[in-house]
């Protein structure tokens, strides 16, 4: 009964959260305005700068903040104990995550949808402008170049998704073309996308089930199955982050956020259901700090940068700051797709926790032998060390088996509970890339119009730019497409470094406006400061004692600019404050 509570809980408590400190938030520190003018409706364009319905555009940035991390990184994270992740996912995700999106959002609403690097040099000084571009689109450049693989991985693990993310193309242009240019209504036209959904996720089974591996490419040539799904998702995201948004991208996000709302609500039922037949008990240790010895780093600091999305990141404030305030059609909304998506994804990351500290020990098989495992056994099994539960598969494999388990207790199959996750995962990574492409454009573009470079400055050739250089990082290390794991060991520091300075920003924007408000996002701000800070000096350590001096290199310019950019920003702060 207690994964039950925990899921009771902490549900409870970000429905709480949201109707007290977020509308403290929204009326209090930033006293959002109805009546104000909005970047959609000021610079109305048809493609970037649209104003949505809420709902849709709720859709669109919370499956945009996702993708996959609130899923991988619970799945590692839990193997310092389910207590310190539970309560870093909860009060993270209120008073630092969602503050953290909120404020950024809120900034660029108010900045004309400009990213968070342009309005870093209105707020503190031209000079970090750079130091920011650097950062940001070095995280984008990872994240674009990585996911093509995530996706590749997902499609062999996971064939029968392949059919139902495609058919999320035509289905997402469908909607978008019906409510955008046929007026139809968005309910009515939300059922029939979400069970055509649902129509291409049974015809994705069945063909997998009547013939296994049909669905999947093995190689082309020299070129192997990653490369190959890499190639191809780097050309359909370039061609995504084109189009209008309310094309493709806003109506396929939209309909991913559907997706999501279903599987959570099925995870919701089994973790009930299993709890009270008595099949579902935690197997996870409730702390293991770990350290020196065990195989397994100390929790500190590293489980605050492994365990990012379900709590507070970067890549957050890069959405927050580029496609979603383009497109909010009212200040006010920006509680509810700002403070609102964090907290959900940080229920997502609760739900994960469940599945791999709870569901994992209800049958656990073993690939070696073919055991089943139940309880702490299981769940020791899989999490035997750091090595085991660090990786993709790893990670994946957790979470389908605990999500199965407990959605086999409301009579589903195991190969409909793979399935459905398998899609979901899919799509979250796509998701992902999709929004990744189009934001690193917006950040090229920006820094060229600065630059007075208008041929970069355009839409076409800054997405080639930002998907021709994610192509040369994922194929640096040969055909597979994988070589941007070159550089996935220094990405989780980086990222929560970029929240860190995303609050910095938030914090000065604050206190130009006067007041003691600052310190809503100045607290977290230094906390974020201070963890990724030791996170990345531990990781420097590590990198240098590998003798990988890429990484060394990176992350000395990284830590060298986020200090600079800190130092600025402190001078600035103590100096006599001005109000707008």
């Amino acid at each position: 009964m207690e994964t039950l509570l925990l899921m009771v809980v902490s549900g409870a408590g970000f429905l709480v959260a949201y109707h007290t400190y977020g509308r403290f938030l929204a009326r209090k520190i930033f006293k959002l305005n109805p009546d104000a003018t909005v970047p959609s409706k000021e610079l109305h364009d048809g493609v970037d700068y649209v104003a949505s319905p809420k709902e849709i555009i709720f859709g669109h940035h919370f499956t945009s903040i996702a993708g996959t991390g609130p899923i991988v990184g619970p799945a590692i994270g839990i193997i310092w104990g389910w207590l310190p992740a539970m309560l870093w996912i909860v009060f993270g995700s209120i008073f630092m995550g969602a503050v953290h999106d909120f404020g950024t959002l809120v900034v660029s609403l108010r900045n004309q949808g400009k990213s968070i690097s342009e309005i870093a040099a209105r707020y503190i000084n031209g000079r970090v402008r750079f130091i920011f571009f650097i950062v940001v689109f070095l995280v984008l450049l990872i994240v674009i170049a990585i996911f093509g693989m995530v996706i590749a991985i997902v499609f062999d693990k996971f064939p029968s998704s392949v059919i139902p993310v495609w058919f999320q193309i035509p289905i997402a242009i469908g909607l978008g073309h019906a409510v955008y240019k046929r007026n139809r209504r968005v309910v009515p036209s939300t059922v029939i996308a979400v069970a055509l959904m649902y129509g291409a996720i049974t015809l994705g089974a069945v063909i997998e089930a009547r013939s296994p591996g049909a669905l999947t490419i093995t190689s082309i040539g020299p070129v192997p199955a990653t490369g190959v799904w890499t190639i191809i998702l780097l050309a359909y995201a370039w061609i995504a982050s084109t189009l209008p948004v309310t094309t493709l991208l806003q109506p396929r996000d939209y309909i991913n956020a559907w997706q999501l709302f279903v599987m959570m609500g099925l995870l919701c039922i089994g973790v009930a259901a299993s709890s009270l037949t008595g099949e579902l008990h935690m197997a996870a240790p409730m702390v293991n700090p770990s350290g020196p010895g065990t195989g397994i780093p100390s929790w500190w600091p590293l489980m605050f940068v492994t365990i990012a999305c379900g709590a507070i990141s970067g890549f957050h404030a890069l959405v927050a700051s580029g496609t979603s305030p383009k497109q909010i059609g009212n200040e006010q909304h920006a509680t509810f797709i700002g403070y609102g998506s964090m907290l959900v994804e940080g229920f997502l990351a609760v739900l994960v926790i469940i599945c791999v500290g709870a569901g994992i020990g209800m049958a656990y098989r073993v690939q070696a032998t073919g055991e089943i495992l139940t309880g702490h056994a299981a769940w020791s099994q899989h999490y035997a060390s750091w090595q085991s539960a660090d990786g993709l598969a790893a990670q994946l494999s957790a979470v389908v088996t605990g999500a199965a388990n407990m959605m086999r207790t409301l009579g589903l199959a195991e190969v409909v509970g793979v399935t459905l996750m398998g899609v979901f995962i899919a799509s979250f990574a796509g998701t992902t890339l999709d929004t990744a492409v189009r934001i690193q454009r917006y950040v090229v573009g920006e820094l060229a119009g600065d630059l007075k470079m208008p041929l970069l400055s355009n839409r076409w050739t800054a997405t080639t730019f930002a998907v021709l250089t994610a192509a040369a990082l994922a194929f640096a290390s040969g055909a597979d497409g994988k070589g941007a794991l070159r550089l996935w060991p220094m990405f989780g520091a980086a990222n929560q470094l970029l929240a860190a300075l995303a609050l910095l920003v938030v914090t000065m924007y604050l206190r130009r406006r006067g007041g003691w408000a600052c310190i809503v996002a100045a607290v977290p701000c230094l906390l974020m400061l201070v963890i990724t800070g030791w996170a990345m000096t531990l990781k420097e350590i590590e990198f240098y004692q590998a003798q990988n001096w890429l990484l060394v290199a990176i992350g000395a310019i990284i830590i060298a600019l986020a200090a600079w950019m800190t130092v600025e920003t402190a001078i600035l702060f103590v100096t006599p404050r001005h109000t707008e």
